[in-house]
This record gives structure tokens, sequence and C-alpha cells, in this order.
């Protein structure tokens, strides 16, 4: 944007010299300051936002406006940094790290505004911009932290810690600086500092394919039905909405099947044709691996591109670069956890699919059972076993009672906070709703948007980030989002959701609560900024409350008549809980596994076929099960791949293990009161990155975690010996 003013303020000089020759300096000055301000009109992004907390004003924020503020951002963030090398004073906390704090104001608000919409509603032009942004975004961040005389500075008050009287906080933020300049690969040398530019160009650029193939072909990977009596099972509701998307996609008269982000399709659970099953399983779990949205070779490249950087750093792997930084420390720790539940997982697994198959065998049907079965029989299974049909378990789920008076009446009983409606704040989507989160003395907190239904352009899965994220230093509030994909009830009709997206949305306003609670001083620290595998912790321990008996009295009600969930069936509902566990956890566990053995690969290892490499990464850890896939594999596996995730979907199972423990103490300690949830608040959300997170949890719990609690979560207690 730098260069658009300067040639601006230049063609005024010029005119102003062919018009008026006679100009005096103080005309020249006011022109100048005029066109400033043009600018700065015609472009939101770079001026403070002037909402409450600095929301961003979606009615006014254009396209055309994020590259100009991203190139202008990039420009000012380098000059603020230059500043801080040029300084003559002997580096000291305030004028090193604060200032690497302060800097980049635009370029943080344009980031974060951008790429937020860039997942949540997406559209061509912003496709092109992240394609452009990658490989300068890339370029940007390898400028500052292989600074060489930026870090000597930062090298001199790291190894002057002791002498600074620092407070705690602050020695951590020091600590993290440090350690984000030592991984960024600042004591390398001249040579391998380029190769790290290197590869950290093609890195960027394709990971940015590698994601916008994915939400390409979440509008082409579909499944077109032209007969009704193929979708024999589903709901006269459920067919109507596959007719109104088939009619949006420009297929009147059919019927069109969307593919979800992960392996497992939900559909399958009902569609009794097993042609059309396996018709949709195969359009999951085969995606993007032919044609022009492939992400077979990215992802070799991907893999062998993160190795050869590991290697370059000190390294044996990208896993053990990867968790150094991470409660697990070392891929041996992680390997041990799940090595350990496999015996007792794989129990469960043959039970489960044995009483799949013998169902199979009593219908009659000659045929042994396949990934596109499992689904539909268990759903027998379980209506045997309970007596328990989902879709009238939905008829107590309507989402707007779920998220008022299930979710934000959790979150008030046990933090005493109100979500209150903003209807004048704008909003980037007529889906997404607005409010102000309030704490119990009426003190306003933080700005929330809720966006939970699914949308061409939207990515995905479900999940939270920040618009603004909390500082004191910078005296800002958090402006936070929770995204979800659920499917809206067809026009004139409630939207009825089922169990486990009742508990996502409890899960991603934990992760919501985790950034509007923060209470820290410096931006680096604050909310989320914590490790992979503690971040998801605080959003899985609000998972519970979904099943409480307190909370569900209050939300599961039928969306017709008002009346309670009865006993008998919320009896099944809590009992049917630990069925298929062993499905559920094995396919996370074997895409868990999967993303460790990809970023375990050394730097001299070849290219990979992934499909071969996917078969004997899962047959070497017992977990090769034809009928029970990864979660996700690896041309689909955005977390892995794609996202921050590479070397760290293991980070679900080892926070769930710390929030397992952390909701039996708070059971024990009376469960759903203010007591627990303030203390909860002060020693966990509230204090982000600012000191050791296995401190941060005994703060809270008194001990570190004990395993014995994820074990009884997941119905798998019973078969460990």
């Amino acid at each position: 944007m730098k260069h658009l003013l300067a040639t601006a303020i230049s063609s005024a000089l010029l005119l102003t010299a062919c018009s008026e020759p006679q100009t005096t300096a103080n005309n020249i000055k006011a022109e100048q300051t005029a066109t400033a301000d043009q600018v700065q009109q015609a472009n939101p992004l770079l001026v403070k936002s002037v909402l409450q907390y600095e929301t961003p004003d979606f009615n006014a924020i254009k396209d055309e406006h994020f590259m100009p503020a991203f190139n202008q951002g990039m420009a000012e963030q380098m000059a603020e940094v230059q500043t801080i090398i040029n300084n003559p004073a002997k580096p000291d906390f305030a004028n090193t790290i604060v200032a690497l704090e302060e800097s980049g104001e635009l370029l943080t608000r344009t980031r974060s505004i951008f790429y937020n919409l860039a997942g949540s509603d997406s559209n061509p032009t912003r496709r092109e911009i992240q394609k452009e942004l990658a490989p300068k975004m890339a370029a940007h961040s390898d400028n500052i932290f292989l600074n060489k005389a930026l870090f000597e500075k930062v090298a001199t008050l790291h190894a002057e810690s002791d002498t600074l009287a620092l407070t705690a906080e602050e020695t951590r933020l020091l600590d993290v600086y440090y350690k984000r300049f030592i991984r960024a690969g600042a004591k390398l040398n001249a040579e391998q500092k380029q190769q790290i530019r290197d590869i950290n160009t093609k890195h960027s650029s394709l990971t940015t394919q590698f994601s916008q193939n994915l939400l390409a072909l979440t509008n082409s990977n579909v499944v077109i039905v032209d007969d009704k009596a193929l979708l024999d099972g589903l709901s006269a509701g459920q067919i109507e909405q596959l007719a109104n998307a088939a009619t949006q996609a420009g297929h009147s008269g059919k019927y069109l099947i969307k593919i979800t982000n992960t392996t497992r399709q939900p559909i399958l659970a009902a569609l009794k044709n097993r042609e059309l099953r396996e018709k949709v399983w195969r359009a999951s779990s085969e995606r993007a691996l032919s044609g022009e949205n492939s992400n077979r070779e990215i992802v070799a490249e991907l893999a062998q591109l993160r190795a050869q950087k590991a290697k370059l750093l000190g390294y044996d792997s990208w896993a053990a670069f990867g968790l150094e930084s991470q409660m697990a420390k070392k891929p041996e720790a992680v390997f041990d956890m799940f090595a350990s539940m496999i015996p007792a997982l794989m129990q469960n697994v043959n039970a489960e699919a044995a009483a799949i198959q013998a169902k199979i065998d009593e219908s009659g049907d000659q045929f042994k059972l396949q990934p596109w079965d499992w689904l539909f029989y268990a759903e027998q299974v379980r209506k045997d076993k309970y007596n328990l049909d989902e879709n009238a378990v939905k008829e107590y789920f309507e989402f707007n009672r779920v998220l008022e008076d299930g979710v934000f009446f959790t979150m008030n009983r046990l933090y005493g906070i109100t979500f209150k409606p903003r209807t004048d704040i704008p909003v980037y989507h007529p889906d997404v709703k607005a409010y102000e989160l309030f704490d119990a003395d009426g003190k306003s907190l933080a700005i929330f948007f809720a966006d939970y239904f699914a949308r061409e352009g939207k990515r995905g899965g479900a999940w939270m980030s920040s618009f603004v994220k909390q500082s004191g230093l910078k005296e800002q509030k958090p402006v936070v989002v929770n995204v979800m994909n659920i499917q809206k009830g067809a026009k004139g009709e409630p939207t009825l959701i089922s169990y486990d997206e009742t508990t996502t949305i409890f899960h991603e306003l934990g992760h919501g609560l985790h950034g509007m609670f923060s209470n820290v001083k410096y931006p680096t620290l604050s909310g989320t900024s914590v490790s992979r595998d503690f971040v998801e912790f605080p959003s899985t321990f609000e998972e519970d409350w979904a099943m409480y008996p307190e909370v569900i009295a209050n939300y599961a009600k039928h969306h017709e008549t008002g009346e309670p969930i009865p006993d008998e069936l919320l009896t099944k509902v809590i009992q049917s809980r630990s069925f298929n566990q062993g499905y559920d956890t094995l396919e996370y566990v074997a895409a868990a596994l999967l993303d460790m053995e990809w970023h375990s690969l050394p730097a001299d290892a070849p290219l990979q076929d992934i499909e071969k490499f996917e078969q004997q990464a899962l047959t070497k850890h017992g977990v090769n099960v034809p009928f029970v896939p990864p979660r996700y594999k690896s041309a689909f596996f955005s977390h892995s791949m794609g996202g921050g995730y590479s070397a760290g979907y293991y980070a679900y199972m080892w926070s769930e293990i710390l929030a397992a423990d952390a909701f039996a103490y708070v059971q024990e300690q009376g469960g759903l009161t203010r007591k627990m949830g303030d203390k909860y608040r002060k020693e966990i959300l509230e204090v982000g990155n600012s000191r050791d997170l296995m401190e941060s949890f005994k703060a809270f719990r008194g001990q570190e975690p004990d395993t014995s609690a994820l074990l009884k979560r997941r119905g798998l207690k019973a078969t460990v010996q």
C-alpha cells in the first residue's frame, strides 16, 4: 500500500506543478494529507475498526482491500523490526521483546480477518489471494526470525534473563521468543538459512494448494442419485434436503449427497441400498487421489520437505522437531501412549465387528463386513441393544435450544457469564450471529460470532478462531468465532441435530472461552496460544456437560411439544454412549499413527506412494483393519498435511486424558458449581501460555493427570487387564 500512497502523492505533486506553478509548500503538504486521508478512507483495514473491541466492519471490508493492506502491513512491520535492530541502546526487555510484541499491528489485523474469511466464507478471489500470499508470508516470517542481528539481541537477553528482574510472564515470553528464533533456524549459517527459506516458500505454496484442492472437491466430489427409491432408510426431511441440494447445484429432479470432511460418512448409518453405500464411501475414501484436485504428489512432497527442514535444524525427523515444543516432548511418548491402548482397543473392535457380522448374517445377506457396511449395521445392533432410534433422539435436540438452553445455560451456571445478541454488529454472512459476552458482575468481556451452518465456500469440520486476540499490552479485548458445518433444516422446518453435533457445539465454545477469558498482558501468550496437545483440553472438558443431568433437563425438549426427553429414552442415550467406541477410537488412533509415521520419515527417504505407505504404517502398529479405516486418509488429512497439526493429531487423545481427569475431579468436588467453574477459569482459561502448562493443570487438579478417567470415558476400561 505504501507504493500506492507514494504514487498518489507523486501524482498530486505533478498535477500541482503543471496547473499551479506558484503552489506553496503548505499547499503541497495539504495535498499530501488529503490524499493520504482518501487512501485511508478507501481501505478500512488500514485503520483500527471503530466498532466495539475493534470488531471488523464487514459491511465496509471488500476483497480488493486485502492485498494492499497485506503489502503495507508487511512493509510496516519490517520497518519496525529494523528500528529495533538499529536501536543503539543496550538490548532490554522493553526495547526488544515488547517492541516485537507491538510490531505488525496492521499485518496482524489484516491476517486475522482474511484467513478467517478464507476458511469460513471463501470465494475464487480469496483463493487467488491465498495463493499469492503463501510465499510472501513465508518470506516475511523468515525475514524476521532468520535475521542475525535481531536474534543476537534476543539471545543476549535470554542469556541474561536471571539478572533482568522480569516477572514470571515476562520470563515466559522471552523464552518463547528465543525458542521461536532457534526453531526457525536463527543459529544456522547463511547457506542453511537460504535452504530453510526455499523450503518454507515451497511448503507454504503446497499446503495452500492442498487445502484449496479439498475446498474445490466439496462442490465437485458429490454423489448424484437419480432414483428416490435408492434413498430408502432416510427420513422425508433428509430426502427433501438432498433434493434441495441437487436443485441448487443444477440437478433438478435428482438428489445430491455431499461428502463430509472425514472418511466416515454419517449418511451411511441410514442408507439401506448397499451399492449406494459403497459409492458414497468410495467418494469419501478415494477423494483427492486423482484428477485436477489430486493431493497424491503434494502429500509425499510435504512429508519430504518437512523431514529435510528438520534435518537442517538438527532433528532426526519432523516429528522429533515438532514434539520438542509440546507436552509430549518426544515421538516415543506418543507411540507408547497408543501402544498401551491398542490391545484393549482391538478387543473392543473385534467384539463390535463380530456383533455386526452376526447382524449381517441374520439378515440373510451373504457378504463379509466392509467399511461401507459398518455404520448401517452398527445402527441396527444399537437399536437391538438399546432400542434406540437416532431420528427419534434428534426430535429432542433442536439447534437453538441446544445452543441457548444447553451450552449458554451451562456456561452461565459454571462461570456466571451471559451471551446477549448484538444485531447491530455487522456479520460476514447472514447465517452468522453476533453476541456480546458479559461477566457475572455485568462487565463486558468479548464479542462472539456464532457461525454454525454448512454452506458453499466453507471448509469442512469445526473450529474456533479469533478476529482480535486479548492483550493487556495493547488493551484489546477478544473477538472470537466458532465455526461448524451443521446442515440446516429444510425451509420452514427446525434444525434437528445429533448428540455428536451437540457435544461439538459444547467443544468449540470451550475453545471460545479459552480465547474470551484470557487475561494476560502479552498477545503471544494469550488465549489458545498453547501447545497443540494442551489446546484441546479446555474444549474437550466442556463436552461432557452436554449429558449432565441438570443441563440436559434444561435443553433436551421435544421441538414441537416442549416435553422433556423421556427418562427411558435419556437412559438409552446415556448407555449407548459407550457403544461403538472401539470403532470410534480405532479410526482416530489409526489417523494419529498415520500422521506420526509420515512425519517420522528421515530426510533421505524417497518420495512415498501414499496408499502403500498408509497400509505399511497401519500394519506396523497392528491397526490395519479394512472395515475400520483411519478417520482421515492422507490425501484429505487437513490437520496433518494442510493445517497446523502435522505430527500433532495425537494431541486430541493427549488432551482428552487431561480433560477426562479434570472433569472427573470436578464431579468429585460438586459438579456444576461456580466454585469449580471459577477455579477452572482462573487456573486454566485465563492464563493462556503465560506459565508452564503442566503447572497450570496441577494448579487446578492438584496433581498430574491419571489415564483411568479417559478409559472410562471411552468405555474401554473393562477390557484392560
